[in-house]
């Protein structure tokens, strides 16, 4: 079956033989297509064999011409469009300045070569690097850029690194962040009280040191601070989560090497390219076994995966250097907060976090975290967009109008529209404090500023109460309100150049849906013109509302409240069992007198309630905790599934619940985990066979709908387990699945779709009494997988 590859590569890509490389590549692969020269790079459309077109993307970097330096590469898979033979077309016209904007790349190479030679200058200095890697946006305060509008307007230029500069054949022509130990930034070490203990290489050596006797460091790098201890250590790292207050939520880790990293992880060759790549992010690697020595049990406990990242500064090569094994690199800050950039401001928000500080004397304009990925299905699949993505835009097919999107309560990014792209900040994170929301403001007053945007609309959630709509009402501009999970729908099928019908499966935790529940588990029905919500997951009812985020026992409680009424308070099932008398009457109370009790079709409220029921988890320390562990406790013993009915909506009248015309009833499945919990089945086999369910149940509604193209958004696909199954039955079903891959397919995507549903506004098709006719007769019982 034939695919279609599209390119872009950033970089040192014009006038070093890149074209013809790639020409040379294509022959040898032999796939059709083209490639061309823009003002945002080279662009490559490619087609082929999917085998073949993987082995071309993969020796795109290691074959590189010598001269050619990578900065991105970006990729997005597409249906084959019969493209015959290849070709090198001419260059496009380069476009506005603001296509021109690259993200921050991580250390190059030849800069890696010359940090570690001691016969260089720069020799072990923090802040090496060239054209082809170093701070970009972070630093950049406008356009055009040019030093002056940096953050390094500062520093001038000493007379070797001003020849540099100025010499067309030296890679550091133009560099304008080039600095060198004479004339560039330094590095101090401070303790806690802002007080320096050392300057320059004795600040670097003195911080290794510290981290080898169990210090929690605060190091100041390109777009903030991480806090860092050594992996090793329990004690340490134990000591980072009780005053960062995170008890179990995953720390990141740092290691020097990809050597390293597969010491302690399985990596594949996907895998080995995105740690080494320009974009430098965390990568999501399952654990080795045996390797666990090497990692402290509290730096991801009983996770079965690691988030690793190579060093992505000269600052980072010299420290890790120096330390020798892996350390824990987590983002500066504490919970809800955008991360510290500022050294004051860091002593301020980390003093009771960090033992000593690791500063430098180059601004940070702009907040970069670092990004989160992993490689999904052969893929690569962005979950947090960051450092080494941002600002990269998602290009449309047609140039549309001005528009800013705020995007949505959680994950937060925004988005401006200009001609025919979309330009998607950083990460910004959860809008839940006074820090938060003025990172958010500042963010979308840089994006709006740097690419010389002056929005006509803007685009918001639904919720009238977000932080992020009333900032949208507040800025004089007429607003649309977009339902979450269109969003979600539109993100994905238009980072998949996708126009048309496709049905749209966005699950996730929570969004206000167009009747005014909260939705979840939504299957929309989408085209050019409008949408409509042809199947939910059964609702049901979260007694102490947002509270049952954090204690997926309320939500299993509301589940089997839904299925057995009054009967639930009653029930001899473990998961009741666990609860006091009081706990039962006053939830079964809230549910009875809809109060705090509100009505859910969300599929991760569904997912948090078998792991409750199964005992996995009752409360929880941080979001998604209970859904991810029953996924890591599935595996390939079970090959079935549970049953469940696709059911006429109007069988589940409930309060404001605006049924579509089906729903499915997952309450056979429930029943089925409590029969195998009471005989006794391994978690193991229940939580493989509640996955085989909820891919049935996406198969089973897909063929009811009729649409051969399936989108699937929302945090609930970042299940490894759920998406490889329902990959498989949807491609074995005659379907075609698309997914996220550089946008996340968790909230942060949301702003993307915000934006194309107010340049294309789509009409809400509501569910009639005739269109519901369309819907199952009676209750039909699907089939096993």
């Amino acid at each position: 079956m034939r695919e279609r590859l599209r390119l872009i590569v950033r970089g040192a890509v014009q006038g070093v033989g890149f074209r013809p490389f790639i020409f040379r590549l294509a022959a040898r692969h032999g796939l059709s297509g083209w490639v061309l020269n823009s003002g945002a790079g080279v662009h490559v459309e490619i087609e082929g064999p999917r085998q073949a077109l993987e082995e071309f993307f993969l020796s795109i970097e290691p074959e590189r011409p010598p001269r050619a330096v990578i900065q991105s590469l970006e990729s997005v898979w597409c249906d084959a469009s019969g493209l015959t033979g290849f070709e090198i077309r001419e260059s496009v016209v380069p476009g506005l300045a603001r296509t021109l904007v690259a993200p921050d790349s991580a250390t190059c190479h030849d800069c890696c070569v010359d940090v570690a030679d001691p016969a260089n200058r720069r020799w072990r200095y923090p802040f090496t690097n060239c054209t082809n890697c170093g701070p970009r946006y972070s630093v950049i305060s406008s356009l055009p850029y040019d030093r002056a509008r940096t953050s390094m307007r500062s520093f001038v230029m000493c007379p070797e690194c001003d020849r540099e500069y100025h010499d067309p054949l030296d890679r550091r022509f133009h560099a304008q962040p080039n600095a060198c130990p004479v004339c560039g930034p330094r590095v101090a070490l401070w303790n806690a009280r802002g007080d320096e203990l050392a300057s320059d290489d004795a600040a670097m050596r003195m911080t290794a040191e510290a981290l080898g006797f169990g210090r929690i460091i605060a190091v100041k790098g390109l777009g903030g601070f991480h806090l860092m201890a050594i992996a090793s250590s329990q004690a340490a790292v134990q000591t980072l989560r009780a005053r960062k207050h995170r008890a179990e939520k995953p720390f990141a880790l740092m290691v020097k090497s990809i050597e390293e990293a597969g010491a302690l992880c399985q990596v594949s060759p996907a895998e080995s390219r995105l740690l080494s790549s320009a974009e430098a992010p965390i990568v999501l690697l399952r654990r080795r076994l045996g390797g666990e020595g090497k990692v402290a049990d509290a730096v991801a406990p009983a996770n079965p995966w690691l988030g690793v990242m190579l060093p992505c500064t000269p600052l980072h090569h010299v420290l890790m250097a120096d330390v020798g094994e892996a350390v824990v690199a987590t983002s500066g800050n504490l919970s809800d907060e955008p991360i510290c950039t500022d050294e004051h401001d860091a002593i301020e928000r980390l003093g009771g976090i960090a033992d000593l500080f690791l500063v430098h004397n180059r601004p940070i304009l702009r907040h970069v975290d670092d990004s989160i990925v992993r490689v999904h299905l052969g893929r690569e699949l962005v979950l947090r967009r960051a450092r080494g993505y941002a600002p990269l835009p998602v290009t449309l097919g047609e140039d549309v109008d001005p528009v800013v999107a705020v995007g949505p309560h959680l994950k937060n990014t925004v988005a401006v529209s200009a001609g025919r792209e979309v330009f998607v900040s950083q990460h910004i994170g959860d809008l839940e404090t006074p820090q938060a929301l003025n990172a958010f403001n500042q963010v979308m007053k840089n994006l709006t500023t740097l690419f010389d945007v002056e929005p006509v609309a803007a685009a918001a959630d639904l919720h009238p109460d977000y932080v992020s709509t009333r900032a949208a009402h507040a800025l004089g501009l007429p607003v649309t309100g977009v339902q979450h999970h269109l969003a979600h729908v539109l993100s994905c099928a238009t980072e998949n150049g996708l126009g048309g019908e496709v049905l749209g499966v966005s699950w996730d935790g929570t969004g206000l849906g167009s009747d005014g529940t909260i939705w979840g588990g939504e299957f929309l029905l989408v085209d050019d013109e409008q949408w409509q919500r042809w199947a939910c997951l059964r609702p049901f009812q979260l007694p102490g509302g947002e509270r049952a985020v954090r204690e997926p026992r309320r939500s299993a409680f509301g589940v089997l409240q839904a299925m057995y009424g009054t009967r639930a308070r009653s029930l001899d099932t473990p998961v009741l069992n666990r609860l006091s008398a009081s706990e039962r009457d006053l939830w079964c109370q809230a549910i009875d007198k809809n109060v705090n009790a509100p009505v859910t079709s969300s599929a991760g409220r569904l997912f948090d309630a078998v792991a409750a029921i199964v005992g996995i988890r009752q409360v929880t320390s941080f979001e998604g905790q209970a859904a991810m562990q029953l996924e890591w406790a599935a595996d390939e013993r079970a090959t079935d599934g549970y049953p469940w009915e696709l059911s006429p909506g109007s069988a589940f009248p409930q309060g404001s619940f605006e049924p579509p015309p089906c729903v499915v009833d997952w309450a056979p499945a429930v029943a089925a985990v409590l029969k195998d919990v009471v005989a006794g089945v391994s978690v193991a086999i229940i939580a493989t066979r509640w996955h085989n369910t909820m891919a049935d149940v996406i198969a089973g509604v897909a063929r009811s709908a009729g649409r051969r193209r399936v989108v699937l958004s929302g945090g609930c696909f970042q299940n490894v387990v759920l998406c490889e199954r329902v990959d498989r039955r949807l491609r074995d079903g005659g379907f075609a699945p698309y997914w996220h891959q550089r946008v996340p397919p968790n909230d942060g995507g949301i702003a993307l779709g915000q934006v194309i549903a107010t340049v294309h506004p789509r009409r809400l098709v509501r569910a009639s009494a005739d269109r519901r006719a369309g819907a199952p007769s009676q209750a039909v019982e699907c089939e096993r997988a």
